[in-house]
């Protein structure tokens, strides 16, 4: 496990933030995009040469309906997406989950579908949920037009005219998606079946995959309209334009308990992220194409905060803080390097004290950016084993367990759970979606239902348990006496292992934000200008600026 490796390099671990600095739903909640996210190590290998990519069919007509199938070919496989167009009526659009009709829905297909395989889909995938897929396909999606900017768009180009370039700074972009499913979902390929391709190794890569060649799909789609409104006098897109368009995402409360729910894989992530900063920070000297490149992601961050918008009062307020913290740190930059000794250390402890969370996280994402030979190859232990995690080690002394909860845990064992606050909120599973919930325990009836997401409170549970049990006892007799401490028992013994594997705050608070789990997740995810719209649910993009697949090696089969 990366954790463990991590952890025998002295000349770094000295330079890496401590989990009860990183591990805080403040900074988890300020977290940016950097190249470790797995949207970045996408493009790298997408990007790097041995893959090729076509649209191989297309079947469309004049109301934009019908079937399209997009090919990744890369050195020993095939990936297909396989996008469904559809006429949706304006009063069943809608971003919630419990829709049943969509403008577009996906597949991505493990190999080239066949005639057969297309007719299969379009009677299952469709219907999303409703529907099955089988372990040929790897992920399930929909989506949704951005309604206003689809039609300037397609108005502007029917007409020969380019899009106004402030209607699109101000969405971002065409589509947006609703769900992107994978591992095992609805009949598709669980991603233990996947897992030792080199393309898929590193998590998300399928999903990333489907969105990336989504946003050609909604290129595509958006200039076959304005060809048959406009005919001969319709005119493509912009390229500047369309990199300045991303695939929106709209995700709600349902992604928020991920990071709780697999400890050993956060800790994965966070070691991953907290060690490449630890490698920039421990380098000797600054050299001038690294200087060169830290200026330029912080101009590029600048940018990219300017025309990041939200309507939520926390997010404008984070807003204001980091164009702000942007500002000063370019004008520091001015004058850095100076003549002291790592200086990408004296960089970041300068930062720590000047900048808010928003800056610093920034700032991380801007250090990095220079430094792809030091820190990529870290993409490859962001994986996880988790079943190898799991087993409970009962010959572990009591005396040991509870020094743990006391050093991993300290900031749950003074908590006040008698407080009504600090217990307001409990976790569940809606019976009609099976989706997570959130309910308030002092108005809500379902407590009964609650989830073991409470991490602070049981370990202090487990903590009290122990209390009168004697230092060299095994944990397997405390167990046998107390079974209902099993799950948090397990818990602390892999934070004991797996010191980022725990989110150190309470998670059931009435101050408690949902949107800082979704946010620290979608930033690893490779997400940009993250717009909350509630502290439970948030639209963000994909793939912004980046490449599309036409910009490589493409063909479009005729």
């Amino acid at each position: 496990m990366i954790g463990a490796t991590l952890k025998s390099n002295p000349e770094t671990e000295k330079f890496r933030r401590s989990p009860a600095t990183v591990m805080t739903l403040a900074r988890m909640g300020s977290a940016h995009p950097t190249r470790l996210s797995f949207l970045r190590h996408l493009l790298r290998r997408m990007t790097g040469g041995d893959w090729r990519f076509e649209r191989s069919v297309w079947q469309m007509d004049d109301k934009g309906v019908g079937r399209a199938v997009y090919r990744a070919i890369g050195p020993e496989r095939t990936y297909s997406l396989v996008a469904f167009a559809h006429d949706l009526p304006p009063e069943m659009r809608s971003d919630r989950v419990i829709a049943t009709a969509w403008d577009a829905t996906f597949t991505l297909f493990d190999g080239t579908p066949d005639a057969a395989d297309l007719d299969r889909l379009e009677a299952n995938v469709p219907l999303q949920e409703a529907g099955r897929i089988s372990p040929r396909e790897l992920s399930l999606s929909r989506a949704n037009r951005s309604v206003r900017l689809f039609s300037h768009v397609v108005e502007c180009l029917a007409a020969g005219q380019q899009p106004d370039i402030a209607e699109i700074d101000a969405v971002g972009y065409l589509m947006r998606t609703t769900a992107v499913y994978g591992s095992g979902k609805f009949g598709a390929s669980d991603y233990a079946l996947v897992a030792d391709r080199a393309e898929l190794s590193i998590p998300f890569q399928a999903e990333m995959l489907s969105v990336w060649l989504t946003r050609q799909f909604t290129i595509d789609i958006v200039e076959h309209m304005a060809r048959v409104r406009g005919g001969d006098a319709a005119v493509p897109l912009d390229s500047a334009i369309k990199h300045a368009l991303g695939v929106g995402n709209s995700t709600g409360l349902g992604m928020a308990p991920y990071l709780v729910r697999h400890p050993v894989l956060l800790n994965n992530w966070m070691m991953a992220r907290e060690e490449a900063l630890a490698r920039v920070r421990a380098q000797p000297d600054a050299t001038p194409d690294a200087v060169a490149g830290l200026k330029a992601a912080v101009q590029a961050a600048r940018e990219n905060a300017a025309y990041w918008r939200s309507e939520h009062p926390i997010q404008i307020g984070k807003l204001s803080a980091l164009r702000n913290d942007l500002e000063t740190v370019d004008t520091h930059l001015s004058a850095w390097p100076m003549t002291e000794d790592h200086p990408w250390d004296a960089l970041w402890t300068w930062g720590e004290g000047t900048l808010s969370l928003e800056g610093q996280e920034a700032l991380l994402a801007a250090m990095l950016e220079p430094h792809g030979e030091l820190v990529d190859d870290l993409c490859s232990g962001m994986s996880a084993n988790e079943t190898a995690s799991f087993a409970i080690d009962g010959t572990m002394k009591v005396g040991t367990l509870r020094r743990v909860l006391e050093d991993r845990y300290d900031w749950a064992l003074c908590i006040d759970f008698a407080d009504p606050a600090n217990c307001a909120r409990f976790w569940y599973v809606s019976e009609e979606k099976l989706e997570p919930r959130l309910g308030n325990r002092n108005t809500e009836f379902g407590q009964d239902l609650e989830q073991p997401l409470c991490t602070g409170r049981l370990a202090q549970e487990l903590h009290v348990a122990l209390a009168d049990w004697n230092e060299e006892q095994l944990v397997a007799e405390f167990l046998l006496a107390n079974p209902d401490q099993r799950y948090m028992t397990r818990r602390a013994q892999r934070c004991g292992t797996y010191p980022y594997s725990e989110v150190r705050d309470n998670l059931i608070a009435d101050t408690t934000l949902p949107i800082d789990l979704m946010r620290c997740k979608l930033a690893f995810f490779g997400a940009s200008r993250f717009d909350p719209r509630s502290d439970k649910w948030v639209r963000i993009s994909l793939f912004q600026d980046q490449v599309y697949p036409s910009d490589l090696n493409w063909r479009v089969v005729q």
